[in-house]
């Protein structure tokens, strides 16, 4: 209803907004069909040129278009050099640009990524996002493309000093890349008591070293000391979607997930359809997982795993 109002309201709400205001307004709400249109007529001449070339470069990036959204986030750069997100974006952008492309691209793109997650955070220290892409452009490349464990740990501890648990789920990914996984687990378990919203990383880690015990384990004593975490709720049933165990645990879980509308940054209902696809679809009863699958997919057309179901349960 908020929402409803909120749209009935905004040709009001942009009468004696700059262009680039209107456009942000636009795309929060994501209607980037109408915020291309409000950007697209900026001239280079204008002083509002740089943050329209950088909000048709995020359109752009959402869309997939990455060729496009590098050549927006440049002509931003190019007409305005000073601000951290400009610089941002166009390293997550090359960022997903080689993890579509071949090696010697990869290798190509690998000094531009860096750069310019160092030009953000020279502009702006605090730009965790941009640590963390440190932290990933270090664990990943090759020594010599410029990673570095040692440098990566040096981000973990910058990003500490902002945010304690953050450090440690820092480190422990640090040492997850090693396969020094006794510390990895550590840190993450750190991670978990300094901020106990942190379950996400140390379940993961459990299951990608398919020690599913200690994520079933871990869940039902977090699901214990607080029963109405929703987003504990979900991922134990994804725990269970995944794993193919406590099938009717996790499907318990799923079920009550649905039942209250997610906040933002939650999963979403359509994930949850999926997940009771999943367990339906291990349970053995394929006309209600093709039925979830379904659900889901109406829901988000661009789930790529329910799709792979719903392809599953109708051969």
């Amino acid at each position: 209803m908020k929402l409803l109002i909120f749209l009935l309201l905004m040709p009001l709400l942009c009468i004696g907004q700059n262009t680039i205001d209107q456009a942000k307004t636009l795309f929060e709400v994501k209607k980037y069909d109408e915020a291309k249109k409000i950007l697209a007529v900026v001239k280079s001449d204008n002083k509002q040129y740089a943050p329209a070339q950088y909000y048709l470069g995020r359109i752009a990036f959402i869309e997939k278009d990455l060729d496009a959204a590098e050549d927006y986030l440049e002509e931003a750069i190019d007409a305005d050099d000073n601000v951290a997100d400009y610089h941002y974006w166009l390293g997550s952008i090359l960022g997903s640009a080689a993890g579509e492309a071949n090696p010697i691209r990869q290798g190509m793109l690998a000094k531009r990524i860096k750069d310019e997650f160092e030009k953000t955070v020279a502009l702006k220290k605090d730009y965790l996002d941009a640590h963390w892409g440190l932290i990933e452009f270090y664990t990943q490349a090759p020594g010599i493309m410029g990673g570095s464990f040692e440098k990566a740990f040096e981000e973990a501890k910058v990003i500490g000093q902002y945010n304690e648990a953050d450090g440690h789920r820092a480190k422990g990914m640090v040492y997850n890349k090693q396969e020094k996984f006794d510390d990895a687990e550590k840190e993450y378990l750190l991670a978990l008591k300094k901020n106990p919203q942190y379950t996400a990383p140390i379940i993961n880690f459990y299951l990608n070293r398919k020690q599913y015990d200690k994520a079933f384990t871990l869940l039902e004593s977090s699901l214990k000391a607080d029963p109405e975490n929703y987003t504990l709720t979900y991922t134990m049933g994804r725990t269970s979607a995944i794993t193919g165990q406590h099938l009717d645990r996790g499907l318990e879980c799923l079920n009550k997930y649905l039942t209250r509308q997610p906040k933002t940054n939650e999963p979403s209902h359509a994930g949850a359809q999926m997940r009771i696809g999943q367990i339906m679809e291990k349970k053995g009863n394929k006309a209600e997982a093709k039925k979830r699958y379904e659900i889901a997919l109406k829901q988000d057309p661009n789930l790529k795993e329910a799709s792979e179901g719903l392809s599953r349960v109708t051969k």
